[in-house]
C-alpha cells in the first residue's frame, strides 16, 4: 500500500518554494525602483539604504514568525512594568481621576496614529530596521547621514537595563527580603546575560518562551480587570469601590508641564507598537502579517490598561494611587487579597519585565544588523554577522554592551534616572522626522504602490503628539524642578546632543577624513560566510 505522505525533503523542498514564492510577491511590491525599466517607475520607486530588498533579506533565520508570534512580539514589548507602576505618578501629575484616564485615551489614540504611519512604511518597504529604513527611503540626500544619524542614537541609547533591573527588583520584593545593590545588579546582569544567550544560541526556542510569556502577560492584566470589575460589583471586602469615580476631574492640576510629564510616561507604557516594523525580514508574509498584528496587539493592549487603570482607581482613592508609588498593582492586590496575593503578583510583574527585555532585545538587535549592514560602523562585518545559528549575535553584543554597562556601571538613582530621561528625548526626534518624512514621500512619490495608506489628517495628530513631546520638556514644571537633581532642561539637552554627535560622526566620516587623508569613499558590496549581504567603505586614493 503506497504512502500519501510526502518525504521530509519533499516537505522540506516544497516549503522552500513556498517561501520563494512569497519573496517573490514582496519583491515586486517592495523594490518596484530598485532596477527601474522606464522613467514613470523610477520616479515613483522607493529606496532605502544601499541594498536591494533581495540582498537585504539574504541570510538569517528565514520567514518564520506568522500572524501569532508578531503579534505577541508587540504585545510583549508593549505590556513591561509601565501599567503596574507608572498610573502612581500619572494620577500624581494630573491631581485626578478623570485627567488621568484621559491621558491614558489620548496615549492610546497617539500610539494607534504612529501604528498606521509606520504601517504605510512597513508595508511599502517591508524589511526589518524599521525607523532605519523609512528615514533612508524619506531623506536619500546627502548621501549616509540619514542612515548615521540614526546610527549613532540607536546603538548608544539601545539598552534593555531598565527592564532587567525592574525584573531583579520585583524578585526581591516578592522574597520579602532585603539585599545589597550588587546583588541587585547581579540578578539584573544575570537576565541580560541570559536573554542574550538565549536569542543568540536558541532563537527559535527564544521566539516560542516570548510568546509564552505574552500569554502570561496578557493573563495577568486580564486578571485585574476581571478582580477590578468584581471589586466594582461590591464582591470584595472593597467598602466604597465607587468613590474615586464620584467628581472625577476634582483636582485636576491647571498647568501645562505636569500633563506632558503625564503623557511621557503613558507613551512609555504603549512604547513597542513599532515592534514588528523592525524584525520583517523574518516575517511570513509580512504585509498580510504587518496589517493584522499590529492594530490587533495595540488595541488589545490599550484597552486592557484603560479597564485596568479603572480598577485601580475601584480599589483606591486617587490619593492612595498616588502614594502607591511605582507597586501600584501590588498595592491593589494588598487591598483586594491581601499581603500573599501582593507577593505573587511581583513575580509576575517580574516575568513581565523580563519578557519586555526579550522583545526589545530580539528587535532591537536586528536593528543593529541593519545598520551595521550600511557599513557605516567600524567592523560592520562583525556586527551584522549571524553565525553560529542565524541569528544576528553581532547585532545581539552590541545592545547587549551598553544595556550591561547601565546594569553594572551606572550609580542607581539620580544619575540613573536621568539617563533613561535622555534615551526618550532622540526617540521624539526620529519619530518627528518619520512622519514628516511621510508626508514628504505622498508628494515625491504620489504614484509608488502602497499597499497600506494611513488618513493623512491621522498621521498629522501622531505629528502634533511628537511635537508636543518635544517641546513640553523644556515648559517650566512647578516649582522649577523635573525628576532628577539635574535642570529640567538637560536631558532634552544631552539628547540633542547624542544626535549633533552622530552629525559629527557623519562629517568627520565622509568629508574631512577623505580631504585629510587624500582619498574618496566608495561603497562596495560583500558576501559573508553567512549568506548576509553587507556594505563596506572602501578608500580609493586620489590621483
Amino acid at each position: 500500500m503506497s504512502s500519501t505522505i510526502p518525504s521530509s525533503n519533499e516537505a522540506e523542498k516544497k516549503a522552500m518554494s513556498e517561501i520563494k514564492a512569497q519573496d517573490s510577491e514582496i519583491q515586486r511590491v517592495a523594490t518596484q525602483g530598485t532596477f527601474p525599466t522606464d522613467e514613470k517607475e523610477k520616479n515613483n520607486s522607493v529606496e532605502a539604504g544601499e541594498l536591494t530588498f533581495e540582498e537585504d533579506t539574504a541570510g538569517g533565520l528565514g520567514r518564520h514568525l506568522g500572524v501569532f508570534s508578531t503579534t505577541f512580539l508587540i504585545i510583549g514589548r508593549i505590556i513591561g512594568s509601565g501599567i503596574f507602576s507608572t498610573p502612581s505618578s500619572i494620577t500624581k501629575s494630573t491631581g485626578s481621576v478623570g485627567a488621568a484616564m484621559f491621558m491614558w485615551v489620548i496615549g492610546f489614540a497617539i500610539s494607534m496614529a504612529g501604528l498606521f504611519v509606520w504601517l504605510e512604511f512597513g508595508c511599502m518597504i517591508p524589511r526589518s530596521g524599521g525607523e532605519k529604513v523609512y528615514l533612508e527611503a524619506s531623506y536619500r540626500k546627502p548621501r549616509h547621514m540619514t542612515s548615521i544619524l540614526f546610527a549613532i542614537q540607536s546603538v548608544l541609547l539601545g539598552f534593555s537595563a531598565t527592564g532587567c533591573i525592574t525584573f531583579a527588583s520585583n524578585m526581591i520584593l516578592a522574597a520579602d527580603t532585603t539585599v545589597s545593590e550588587h546583588t541587585s545588579r547581579g540578578v539584573a546582569g544575570a537576565a541580560m546575560i541570559f536573554v542574550a544567550l538565549m536569542h543568540g544560541l536558541i532563537p527559535k526556542l527564544g521566539v516560542k518562551v516570548m510568546n509564552v510569556v505574552g500569554v502570561i502577560k496578557i493573563g495577568i492584566v486580564v486578571f485585574i480587570v476581571v478582580t477590578g470589575w468584581a471589586v466594582l460589583g461590591g464582591g470584595t471586602r472593597i467598602k466604597d469601590p465607587h468613590a474615586s469615580f464620584r467628581n472625577a476631574f476634582e483636582g485636576s492640576v491647571k498647568t501645562s508641564n505636569p500633563y506632558a510629564t503625564a503623557l511621557y510616561k503613558v507613551l512609555s507604557s504603549f512604547a513597542g507598537w513599532s515592534n514588528a516594523a523592525y524584525i520583517l525580514n523574518e516575517v511570513k508574509n509580512p504585509v498580510r502579517t504587518l496589517k493584522i498584528a499590529g492594530p490587533l496587539a495595540v488595541t488589545t493592549c490599550g484597552l486592557l490598561y484603560i479597564f485596568a487603570n479603572i480598577s485601580y482607581y475601584a480599589a483606591a482613592t486617587p490619593a492612595e494611587v498616588s502614594a502607591s508609588g511605582v507597586t501600584v498593582a501590588s498595592f491593589f492586590m494588598l487591598k483586594v487579597f491581601g499581603k500573599t496575593a501582593s507577593r505573587v503578583l511581583n513575580v509576575f510583574v517580574g516575568i513581565s519585565a523580563l519578557g519586555n527585555v526579550m522583545t526589545v532585545t530580539y528587535a532591537h538587535a536586528r536593528v543593529n544588523q541593519e545598520i551595521a549592514k550600511e557599513g557605516i560602523l567600524p567592523f560592520s562585518s562583525f556586527w551584522a554577522s549571524t553565525w553560529p545559528m542565524g541569528a544576528p549575535t553581532g547585532g545581539l553584543f552590541l545592545h547587549f554592551i551598553p544595556s550591561i554597562i547601565m546594569i553594572t556601571a551606572i550609580p542607581f538613582g539620580d544619575a540613573y534616572n536621568f539617563i533613561i530621561d535622555v534615551e526618550g528625548y532622540p526617540r521624539a526626534i526620529v519619530f518627528f522626522s518619520v512622519v514628516i518624512g511621510l508626508f514628504l514621500l505622498r508628494w515625491k512619490k504620489p504614484f509608488a504602490e502602497r499597499p497600506f495608506k494611513v488618513f493623512l489628517p491621522i498621521a498629522g495628530f501622531f505629528l502634533v503628539g511628537q511635537s508636543f513631546l518635544l517641546v513640553a520638556p523644556f515648559l517650566r514644571p512647578p516649582g522649577g524642578k523635573g525628576d532628577t537633581s539635574q535642570p529640567y532642561w538637560a536631558y532634552p539637552l544631552v539628547g540633542i546632543g547624542v544626535m549633533v554627535s552622530g552629525l559629527v560622526y557623519y562629517v568627520v566620516l565622509v568629508h574631512i577624513l577623505p580631504r585629510i587623508g587624500n582619498y574618496s569613499l566608495k561603497h562596495e558590496k560583500i558576501v559573508l560566510a553567512d549568506g548576509t549581504h553587507v556594505m563596506k567603505f572602501v578608500k580609493s586614493k586620489e590621483e
